[in-house]
């Protein structure tokens, strides 16, 4: 049986100084007026282009994230590989709005695929759709509402950058995940992400989208997805997780006077979570699942009905993932018994990231518990070592 509350396994690849570094952290994020306070504070300095990387980068980033460049990650992707943690490379871009930053993101995804190639502890790759085109591009193709000729063109560079990357993957090897965007937008990255799977997914899984389950239509979405992948003979795959902007979609729902995309609380949201990992863990033969997923609970359920279903724990199309920098008592345990577990590991510049480190924080502070568990467990361990 997996015990989440073994901390000497969770932190045994950082010292004593690391440990009190991330105590000292969490203790801050774990004050909503302080979070709040520096988020406002942090998109200011970056409006007035104020130097922001010298407070950053060795506290709040170099927790979070695995570096500035590809190969600045080199200690972190060797670190967690010591541990059989494996490591998902993020570049992370995204809200950006002109080609140039478009082509370099995709550029830098190439480049995450190519080392995968060369270092083993790298199985996939990942790109966020709002970091190679413009939201409000997509917000308007999804809206329906006919594109000028120079907005045509440019939907059609986007779809052909799509494709350039998982093309890429697909011809060396590795699979890409699709990360999740807002619901006014997600409509037309899913039809993007569905004609790549079927295109690209029939001899194994190489095209992964991401489903945001505290959404009530992702059951169906799944099970539709799952239907329409055997009726042409490719694998689905998917990545859940349970959402990310929970309070920006029902204040959009709100104010466009529609019903929200959300469900009314956790316990539902939880549930489907949980139904969609069962639904793909049930279906691993032919249904490839990463289970991005912070929640003891639903980790210990997955591995229950891996264990029922007598899967081997190091079945190939089934993977944990949590973010670098949280849950490692979640991650490190899973790892220690054998099981595909992943770090997502950002990257960037700081000036770059700052809107991924913000987010962060924020999950901190709004996820009921989270802070305080990742302290108490911090803490306990850091007495286990000076009892010992």
């Amino acid at each position: 049986m997996i015990d989440f509350d073994n901390t000497e396994i969770a932190f045994r690849d950082k010292n004593n100084y690391a440990l009190k570094k991330a105590r000292w952290l969490f203790s801050l994020v774990g004050s909503d007026v302080l979070v709040k306070t520096g988020s406002v504070l942090l998109h200011g300095a970056l409006r007035m282009r104020l130097p922001v990387s010298w407070a950053l980068k060795p506290t709040v980033f170099s927790h979070f994230c695995g570096g500035e460049t590809i190969d600045e990650c080199d200690p972190t992707i060797q670190k967690l590989g010591e541990s059989n943690v494996l490591t998902i490379l993020d570049y992370s871009a995204e809200g950006k709005d002109n080609e140039d930053d478009f082509e370099y993101t995709r550029q830098q995804i190439q480049a995450t695929i190519d080392k995968s190639v060369e270092n083993k502890h790298i199985p996939y790759a990942v790109f966020k759709p709002s970091g190679l085109a413009r939201v409000a591009l997509l917000e308007k193709v999804q809206a329906g509402h006919t594109l000028s000729d120079s907005e045509q063109q440019e939907m059609d560079r986007v779809k052909t950058r799509f494709d350039d990357i998982i093309a890429y993957g697909a011809k060396r090897g590795v699979p890409v995940m699709v990360d999740s965007e807002e619901t006014w937008i997600q409509e037309v990255v899913d039809g993007m992400v569905d004609d790549l799977m079927l295109r690209y997914n029939k001899e194994k899984p190489i095209v992964f989208n991401t489903l945001q389950m505290y959404r009530h239509d992702r059951l169906a979405y799944l099970k539709n997805t799952i239907a329409r992948c055997r009726e042409e003979g490719v694998y689905p795959a998917f990545k859940l997780v349970r959402g990310a902007y929970m309070e920006k979609e029902r204040e959009y729902a709100r104010k466009a006077g529609k019903l929200s995309p959300i469900y009314p609380d956790k316990e539902a949201t939880d549930k489907a979570f949980d139904e969609a990992t069962a639904i793909c863990l049930k279906n691993a033969d032919d249904v490839a699942v990463c289970i991005a997923t912070h929640n003891e609970i639903s980790c210990l359920k997955a591995v229950d009905v891996i264990a029922t279903g007598s899967l081997p724990v190091d079945h190939p199309h089934i993977s944990f993932a949590q973010l670098l920098g949280m849950s490692d008592h979640i991650s490190y345990n899973l790892a220690a018994s054998g099981y595909n577990v992943c770090k997502y590991v950002p990257y960037g510049p700081v000036k770059t990231v700052v809107p991924y480190l913000i987010r962060r924080a924020e999950e901190n502070t709004s996820v009921a518990g989270q802070t305080s568990r990742e302290l108490f467990l911090i803490k306990k361990e850091l007495q286990r070592r000076k009892s010992s």
